[in-house]
Protein backbone atom coordinates (compact mmCIF):
# COMPACT_ATOMS: atom_id res chain seq x y z
CA UNK A 1 0.00 0.00 0.00
CA UNK A 2 2.86 2.23 1.03
CA UNK A 3 4.75 1.24 -2.67
CA UNK A 4 1.60 2.51 -4.33
CA UNK A 5 0.85 5.88 -2.21
CA UNK A 6 4.95 6.31 -2.69
CA UNK A 7 4.21 5.33 -6.97
CA UNK A 8 0.81 7.80 -6.91
CA UNK A 9 2.66 10.52 -5.18
CA UNK A 10 5.89 10.84 -7.63
CA UNK A 11 3.45 10.56 -10.55
CA UNK A 12 1.32 13.91 -9.19
CA UNK A 13 4.53 15.49 -8.65
CA UNK A 14 5.66 14.65 -12.25
CA UNK A 15 2.34 15.57 -13.44
CA UNK A 16 2.58 19.25 -11.81
CA UNK A 17 5.92 19.71 -12.54
CA UNK A 18 4.83 19.35 -16.39
CA UNK A 19 1.71 21.28 -16.08
CA UNK A 20 3.06 23.94 -13.99
CA UNK A 21 4.57 26.58 -16.24
CA UNK A 22 2.40 26.03 -18.74
CA UNK A 23 -0.70 26.06 -16.61
CA UNK A 24 1.00 29.13 -14.87
CA UNK A 25 1.36 31.07 -17.85
CA UNK A 26 -1.94 30.21 -19.20
CA UNK A 27 -4.18 30.83 -16.21
CA UNK A 28 -2.02 34.43 -15.72
CA UNK A 29 -3.14 35.53 -19.31
CA UNK A 30 -6.39 34.54 -18.79
CA UNK A 31 -6.50 36.60 -15.09
CA UNK A 32 -4.90 39.47 -16.85
CA UNK A 33 -7.15 39.26 -20.28
CA UNK A 34 -10.71 39.18 -18.05
CA UNK A 35 -9.10 42.06 -15.72
CA UNK A 36 -8.55 44.51 -18.80
CA UNK A 37 -12.14 43.65 -20.39
CA UNK A 38 -13.95 44.44 -17.11
CA UNK A 39 -11.86 47.40 -17.46
CA UNK A 40 -12.46 48.48 -21.23
CA UNK A 41 -15.07 46.28 -22.52
CA UNK A 42 -17.55 47.73 -24.88
CA UNK A 43 -20.16 48.02 -21.65
CA UNK A 44 -17.67 50.18 -19.72
CA UNK A 45 -17.48 53.34 -19.73
CA UNK A 46 -14.19 53.31 -21.65
CA UNK A 47 -15.74 51.16 -24.09
CA UNK A 48 -18.68 53.58 -24.54
CA UNK A 49 -16.62 56.47 -25.01
CA UNK A 50 -14.50 54.75 -27.48
CA UNK A 51 -17.72 54.22 -29.30
CA UNK A 52 -19.04 57.64 -29.10
CA UNK A 53 -15.92 58.78 -30.45
CA UNK A 54 -14.76 56.72 -33.28
CA UNK A 55 -18.17 55.61 -34.52
CA UNK A 56 -18.08 52.20 -33.61
CA UNK A 57 -16.43 49.70 -31.65
CA UNK A 58 -13.02 47.65 -31.79
CA UNK A 59 -13.49 43.98 -31.70
CA UNK A 60 -10.72 42.63 -29.28
CA UNK A 61 -10.06 45.89 -27.33
CA UNK A 62 -9.21 43.27 -24.38
CA UNK A 63 -7.03 41.40 -25.95
CA UNK A 64 -5.51 44.64 -27.85
CA UNK A 65 -4.96 45.87 -23.49
CA UNK A 66 -3.83 42.85 -22.52
CA UNK A 67 -0.79 42.55 -24.78
CA UNK A 68 0.00 46.65 -23.89
CA UNK A 69 -0.47 45.45 -20.42
CA UNK A 70 2.28 42.86 -20.58
CA UNK A 71 5.01 44.51 -22.42
CA UNK A 72 4.61 46.94 -19.77
CA UNK A 73 5.08 44.97 -16.99
CA UNK A 74 8.16 44.30 -19.44
CA UNK A 75 9.28 47.41 -19.50
CA UNK A 76 9.28 47.48 -15.60
CA UNK A 77 11.32 44.50 -15.06
CA UNK A 78 13.65 45.20 -17.47
CA UNK A 79 15.06 48.30 -15.49
CA UNK A 80 16.41 48.84 -11.89
CA UNK A 81 12.81 49.47 -10.35
CA UNK A 82 11.26 45.70 -11.91
CA UNK A 83 14.89 44.13 -10.72
CA UNK A 84 14.46 45.70 -7.48
CA UNK A 85 10.97 44.61 -7.39
CA UNK A 86 11.15 41.03 -8.71
CA UNK A 87 13.93 40.25 -6.10
CA UNK A 88 12.06 40.88 -2.90
CA UNK A 89 9.24 38.89 -5.10
CA UNK A 90 11.86 35.95 -4.79
CA UNK A 91 12.67 36.41 -1.29
CA UNK A 92 9.38 35.72 -0.56
CA UNK A 93 9.21 33.17 -2.41
CA UNK A 94 12.17 31.20 -1.62
CA UNK A 95 10.84 31.52 2.38
CA UNK A 96 8.22 29.25 1.99
CA UNK A 97 9.25 25.74 3.05
CA UNK A 98 9.76 23.25 -0.26
CA UNK A 99 9.14 25.67 -2.76
CA UNK A 100 12.14 26.99 -2.90
CA UNK A 101 14.32 24.49 -4.58
CA UNK A 102 11.16 23.61 -7.21
CA UNK A 103 10.92 27.27 -8.08
CA UNK A 104 14.48 27.96 -8.50
CA UNK A 105 15.13 24.49 -11.31
CA UNK A 106 11.82 25.53 -12.88
CA UNK A 107 13.30 29.71 -12.85
CA UNK A 108 16.79 28.08 -14.77
CA UNK A 109 15.18 25.77 -16.66
CA UNK A 110 12.38 27.94 -18.51
CA UNK A 111 14.72 31.09 -18.46
CA UNK A 112 17.34 28.83 -20.50
CA UNK A 113 14.19 27.64 -23.09
CA UNK A 114 12.45 30.50 -23.53
CA UNK A 115 16.18 32.99 -23.95
CA UNK A 116 17.46 29.87 -25.66
CA UNK A 117 20.30 29.93 -23.70
CA UNK A 118 22.40 27.60 -25.23
CA UNK A 119 25.09 26.93 -22.37
CA UNK A 120 22.60 24.60 -20.53
CA UNK A 121 22.51 22.51 -23.57
CA UNK A 122 25.95 21.09 -24.96
CA UNK A 123 24.50 19.88 -28.07
CA UNK A 124 21.75 18.81 -30.65
CA UNK A 125 21.20 15.05 -30.88
CA UNK A 126 18.17 12.66 -32.37
CA UNK A 127 17.71 9.03 -31.96
CA UNK A 128 14.93 6.32 -32.00
CA UNK A 129 11.92 6.63 -29.95
CA UNK A 130 9.37 5.66 -28.93
CA UNK A 131 10.17 2.62 -31.68
CA UNK A 132 12.42 1.62 -34.44
CA UNK A 133 12.12 3.40 -37.45
CA UNK A 134 10.76 6.98 -35.73
CA UNK A 135 13.44 9.49 -34.29
CA UNK A 136 13.02 12.35 -32.52
CA UNK A 137 15.36 15.90 -31.31
CA UNK A 138 16.79 16.00 -27.75
CA UNK A 139 19.50 18.11 -26.40
CA UNK A 140 22.23 17.15 -24.51
CA UNK A 141 22.08 18.59 -20.71
CA UNK A 142 24.79 16.43 -19.46
CA UNK A 143 27.28 13.85 -20.82
CA UNK A 144 29.08 12.55 -17.77
CA UNK A 145 25.44 11.20 -15.82
CA UNK A 146 28.09 9.67 -12.77
CA UNK A 147 26.67 6.99 -10.94
CA UNK A 148 23.94 6.49 -13.51
CA UNK A 149 25.93 5.73 -15.79
CA UNK A 150 27.59 3.38 -13.40
CA UNK A 151 24.67 1.24 -12.88
CA UNK A 152 23.61 1.58 -17.44
CA UNK A 153 27.64 -0.54 -17.28
CA UNK A 154 27.76 1.42 -20.69
CA UNK A 155 28.80 5.20 -21.58
CA UNK A 156 25.54 7.51 -21.52
CA UNK A 157 24.42 11.14 -22.25
CA UNK A 158 21.93 12.80 -20.19
CA UNK A 159 18.91 13.73 -22.56
CA UNK A 160 16.31 16.31 -22.51
CA UNK A 161 13.27 15.51 -25.01
CA UNK A 162 10.85 18.39 -25.66
CA UNK A 163 7.92 18.64 -27.03
CA UNK A 164 6.37 20.53 -29.50
CA UNK A 165 5.54 23.63 -29.44
CA UNK A 166 5.99 23.55 -25.62
CA UNK A 167 9.45 22.99 -25.01
CA UNK A 168 8.72 23.50 -21.65
CA UNK A 169 7.55 19.90 -21.26
CA UNK A 170 9.50 17.01 -21.92
CA UNK A 171 11.31 13.94 -20.99
CA UNK A 172 14.35 13.15 -19.34
CA UNK A 173 16.19 10.40 -20.90
CA UNK A 174 19.53 8.43 -20.45
CA UNK A 175 20.58 6.95 -23.38
CA UNK A 176 23.92 4.92 -24.22
CA UNK A 177 25.69 6.93 -26.52
CA UNK A 178 26.24 4.53 -29.05
CA UNK A 179 22.25 5.36 -29.75
CA UNK A 180 22.52 8.98 -30.16
CA UNK A 181 23.35 10.67 -33.59
CA UNK A 182 25.00 13.46 -33.23
CA UNK A 183 23.68 16.77 -35.51
CA UNK A 184 25.54 19.96 -36.45
CA UNK A 185 23.14 22.29 -36.25
CA UNK A 186 22.92 25.39 -33.09
CA UNK A 187 20.92 24.51 -30.06
CA UNK A 188 19.21 27.43 -31.00
CA UNK A 189 17.86 26.57 -34.20
CA UNK A 190 16.76 23.11 -32.88
CA UNK A 191 14.57 24.89 -30.21
CA UNK A 192 13.13 27.69 -32.58
CA UNK A 193 11.96 24.24 -34.95
CA UNK A 194 10.74 22.70 -31.79
CA UNK A 195 8.38 25.78 -30.87
CA UNK A 196 6.75 25.88 -34.49
CA UNK A 197 6.47 22.14 -34.61
CA UNK A 198 8.77 21.49 -37.55
CA UNK A 199 6.83 24.45 -39.58
CA UNK A 200 9.35 26.84 -39.93
CA UNK A 201 13.09 25.22 -40.48
CA UNK A 202 15.97 27.17 -39.88
CA UNK A 203 18.75 27.58 -42.45
CA UNK A 204 21.04 25.48 -40.94
CA UNK A 205 18.23 22.52 -40.98
CA UNK A 206 16.39 23.32 -44.31
CA UNK A 207 20.05 24.39 -46.26
CA UNK A 208 21.93 20.61 -46.91
CA UNK A 209 25.37 21.73 -47.08
CA UNK A 210 26.58 21.77 -51.06
CA UNK A 211 28.60 18.32 -52.38
CA UNK A 212 31.78 19.56 -54.09
CA UNK A 213 31.66 19.38 -57.84
CA UNK A 214 34.10 17.26 -60.06
CA UNK A 215 37.01 19.30 -61.08
CA UNK A 216 37.30 19.07 -65.09
CA UNK A 217 40.93 18.38 -66.00
CA UNK A 218 41.36 18.55 -69.79
CA UNK A 219 44.46 16.78 -69.85
CA UNK A 220 43.63 13.89 -67.13
CA UNK A 221 45.47 12.97 -63.69
CA UNK A 222 49.17 11.95 -63.91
Amino acid sequence: MQGFLRHLRDTFISGLLATLPVGGTIYLIWFLYHLMDGLVGKTTPFGKTVERVLGQWIPGMGIYMTVILILIIGFIMRNFFGRYLHYYLERIVFSIPGVRKMYFTLKQFSTALLTHDTSSFKQVVIFEYPKEGINIIGLITNDDPGKLQQETEEECAIVYAPTAPNPLSGMMLIIPKRKLTYVDIPVDDALSMILSSGSVLPDSVSKTEPKPRPRFHPFGHH
